[in-house]
């Protein structure tokens, strides 16, 4: 019956086999199949009674299965994905003793370390990672040579970087030295390589950048290449942010359909 039919990439990713984001560019791409045929973009299909093969793999999905929400510190030289067929190193290898299949809410470049959830929850993942919901994140950022205050004033209103114009942001030096600066930058936004990218165009080299914190949760004490568990503190406190961002992003659209009005 259709009334239990559900959209591909949702099931692709409540199964723990990629974020739902991610899901959508492999049926684009042709990598899905139901019952023998190639998927499209927008299908739906019954998980329990469908034959659904993702990559050559046969989804079998399991009723009530336990879902999982950890915390990673990623360090550097892994890639945030779970397979490479260049051979490099993937953060797969790091949550091995998981006991399900868990993929990366968002990403951390290579040459990026620190706090990086992942999780086999596909509604989860979508709520933390979609660009609509600006969820926070907190960064510890080295750059060479010492900032200028004028830079810092750019990188707080936006820079232009693949020709469009990024979030502000809210930045705070930590410390300044002769030859560096460490700063702390919290942005609402997750393009790809993002902060690297506004140091470049302001003629700043990230030395060194380490996520320390998405939305409530903190990286903490944990030492790189270990993970944990969520604690339910931490699962509340995601929940009660989440409420509240969803509250200002409504009073943010209400205001600016006010103002449109009123021109």
């Amino acid at each position: 019956m259709e009334d239990n039919k559900i959209r591909l990439q949702k099931i692709i990713a409540d199964l723990g086999i990629a974020s739902r984001r991610k899901a959508e560019e492999i049926i684009k791409d042709g990598g899905v199949t139901v019952n023998g045929r190639r998927a499209n973009l927008g299908d739906k299909a019954d998980p329990y009674k469908d034959k659904i093969v993702v990559a050559g793999r046969e989804l079998k999905p399991v009723k009530n299965a336990k879902k999982y929400y950890i915390m990673l510190h990623k360090p550097r030289g892994f890639i945030t994905t779970m397979n490479d067929e260049g051979g490099r190193k993937c953060v797969a290898e790091l949550v091995e003793d998981v006991d399900a299949r868990v993929f990366p809410v968002g990403r951390l470049d290579r040459d990026s370390e620190g706090l990086l959830l992942m999780t086999n929850d596909g509604d989860f993942a979508n709520m933390i990672s979609h660009p609509s919901t600006h969820f926070p994140k907190t960064y510890r950022v080295t750059v060479h040579p010492r900032i200028t205050e004028e830079q810092l004033t750019k990188l707080t209103t936006g820079v232009v970087i693949d020709g469009r114009m990024s979030m502000p942001a809210s930045v705070r030096v930590v410390t300044s030295e002769q030859e560096r600066t460490v700063l702390e930058i919290i942005l609402e936004e997750g393009r790809n390589r993002q902060i690297r990218k506004m140091c470049e165009a302001l003629g700043l080299e990230t030395a060194r950048l380490k996520r320390t914190a998405v939305g409530p949760i903190k990286l903490g004490m944990l030492q790189p290449g270990k993970w944990r568990e969520l604690t339910n503190e931490e699962m509340k406190s995601i929940a009660a942010y989440q409420k509240k961002l969803k509250g200002k992003n409504q009073a943010e659209q209400q205001m600016k359909k006010s103002r449109e009005k009123k021109k």
